[in-house]
């Protein structure tokens, strides 16, 4: 069969999709991946065939002129709060629940549903001015590549909501491949929960009304497999899916490390208990973001410098210049593949990515986030329930904060206990190999329920 994968326009979800596209393509099919030009690097040096859709623009860009959109959103909304003398939102467009927790985060059972003014904004602020600046660019592309191809399945990373209308356009069978906890999903039914007791004329969908828009234009009609796929495939573990669904495709996490190389120190076995601590942003184009300033990152390193462990910290060359000190039991690189590296490590501390939380998880390592991204909030609630992290805001960053909770990671047993818990619950999901049979005997369903509906349609 044909495979048409259309990733969210980033290189780190470029890779999440890598280790899937191979199982694919050793399985006999063909596979080609859809992505900006500025990607295009990131899937042929994978081994993949690419086809360039979309503008010229990077996703440092996009995600520039996201910044400025939010913070002129922001603006606004805070002169409408002072006007109406109102309570600030809090992050996610929703009022904080019981003890501050916004119920868009709250992993627990019978958790507070946002209400219709809450996930209205939650829609209107973050998620369809994101989705429009990352899809309406590729829309065209992506169809006329599937209309010209004629795929048979269509993976689309979450919020690449160009594939859902390019399998709509031809008929394909076609998956949303997660790369967090599904916060989407329980975002979508919030929202058309809320929708359904508003009255008539008040029930104003701005995603239904973008997305048809688009697939009207190529002779479909909406639906919600639009919004969150026919099915889901998702490289977490139970713990991490508060919600689930039978649509769900559970896929074990196969980490992917790029063009990297093996550091020969990595041969000897650890003098110390090793610990990985990583900041940045080390995989996309552009100047490295930085969770935390140089100078917190030197307090953090004087903090734990007396520490009997070897501390590896990745930061790029620019960044380790803006240090003053560098304490005995640390190692400064500018990369190293999280697969070979944390088989040996005894915890990490990471700023929430994808890549490290999966590879963590993977490896059995105990971890603390440290993270201001929008899915943090929900990854932390899942993480501290299995026991098997701790977390921390960024403002309540400093070195003698770290360095306690770099103790506990370590002297903490149980901590590593529910680490290795969920290790062995991340081997046992079905590796990628096994994924593709499943997606094979989906697409010949779905082949079959389309051709009797057109039987159906010729009588």
């Amino acid at each position: 069969m044909r495979v048409l994968i259309v990733p969210f326009p980033w290189k780190t979800h470029v890779f999440n999709l890598v280790p899937l596209a191979w199982s694919l393509q050793t399985a006999g099919h063909e596979v080609r991946m859809a992505g900006w030009p500025d990607l295009l690097d990131a899937v042929t040096g994978a081994g993949l065939l690419g086809v360039g859709v979309g503008p010229g623009e990077s996703g440092r860009e996009r995600e520039a002129g996201d910044r400025r959109q939010q913070r002129e959103r922001g603006a606004g909304d805070r002169r409408q709060q002072r006007e109406r003398g109102a309570a600030p939102a809090v992050p996610g467009g929703g009022a904080a629940g019981a003890g501050g927790l916004d119920p868009l985060f709250d992993v627990r059972p019978g958790r507070e549903r946002l209400g219709w003014e809450q996930i209205t904004r939650v829609f209107e602020d973050l998620v369809l001015p994101q989705a429009r600046r990352s899809n309406d660019s590729m829309m065209e592309d992506v169809v006329e590549l599937a209309l010209e191809w004629r795929p048979d399945l269509v993976l689309w990373g979450a919020k690449a909501f160009a594939g859902a209308v390019a399998a709509a356009a031809v008929g394909a069978a076609h998956a949303r491949v997660l790369y967090s906890v599904d916060v989407y999903t329980r975002m979508r039914e919030d929202f058309l929960h809320a929708k359904a007791l508003q009255p008539k004329d008040d029930r104003a969908d701005g995603l239904q009304e973008w997305l048809t828009g688009w697939v009207e234009k190529y002779g479909g009609v909406f639906s919600e497999d639009l919004v969150n796929g026919q099915f889901t495939i998702d490289p977490l573990p139970a713990a991490f899916r508060p919600d689930p669904r039978p649509t769900t495709l559970p896929m074990q996490f196969v980490p992917y490390n790029g063009t990297n190389v093996v550091p020969r120190w990595l041969a000897e076995p650890p003098r110390a208990p090793r610990v990985l601590m990583t900041f940045g942003d080390h995989v996309n184009d552009g100047p490295v973001r930085h969770l935390l300033p140089a100078g917190r990152i030197q307090e953090i390193l004087d903090s734990v410098g007396d520490l009997d462990i070897e501390l590896v910290l990745t930061l790029p060359r620019q960044a380790q210049e803006e240090l003053s000190r560098v304490p005995a039991n640390t190692r400064l690189v500018e990369s190293v593949p999280l697969s070979e590296v944390l088989p040996g490590c005894s915890a990490m501390v990471h700023h929430g990515g994808t890549w490290s939380f999966g590879c963590a998880l993977r490896y059995g390592v105990p971890q603390l986030l440290v993270s201001r991204a929008f899915d943090v909030p929900l990854k932390l609630q899942c993480l501290e329930r299995t026991g098997a992290g701790l977390s921390m805001k960024p403002s309540d960053v400093d070195g003698p904060a770290v360095r306690e909770a770099l103790l506990r990671l370590l002297e903490d047993g149980t901590l590593r206990a529910n680490a290795q818990r969920l290790r062995r619950e991340v081997l046992a999901m079905p590796a990628p190999n096994e994924v593709v049979r499943t997606l094979e005997g989906l697409v010949l369903a779905h082949r079959a329920v389309a051709h009797r509906g057109a039987g159906v349609a010729a009588r």
